[in-house]
């Protein structure tokens, strides 16, 4: 009989799971706005910039790059080198010394 009792308490609770979760607030999405950088943007310098708006923009805004805080060569060279081993961005090895010299040029430490 306990058996019995038992095998009921737990089939009763299993057939209510479903209802329960059902009873339980579905969760709110609701839409919010905001506005994106203008992407339209080159970086400044006629053929010093070439290869840095050749690659990088792809990515990211020269909006963005522009009033990032300012990095040694070093720190850039391994952004640069972060973008393209860790993040497989597109930059062939050729370009990698200008884009770092360009970087390092806006006012790197």
């Amino acid at each position: 009989m306990r058996g019995r009792s038992l095998a009921l308490v737990i089939a009763i609770g299993a057939a209510a799971a479903p209802l329960w979760a059902l009873a339980q607030a579905p969760p709110q999405l609701k839409s919010v706005n905001f506005d994106l950088p203008v992407g339209d943007r080159m970086f400044p310098g006629d053929a010093a910039a070439d290869a840095i708006n050749n690659n990088c923009l792809a990515c990211h805004s020269a909006g963005m790059v522009l009033t990032q805080p300012r990095l040694s060569r070093a720190e850039w060279q391994a952004e640069v080198d972060k973008m393209r081993n860790t993040y497989k961005a597109p930059v062939a090895a050729e370009d990698v010394p200008a884009i770092v010299d360009y970087l390092a040029k806006l006012g790197g430490t």
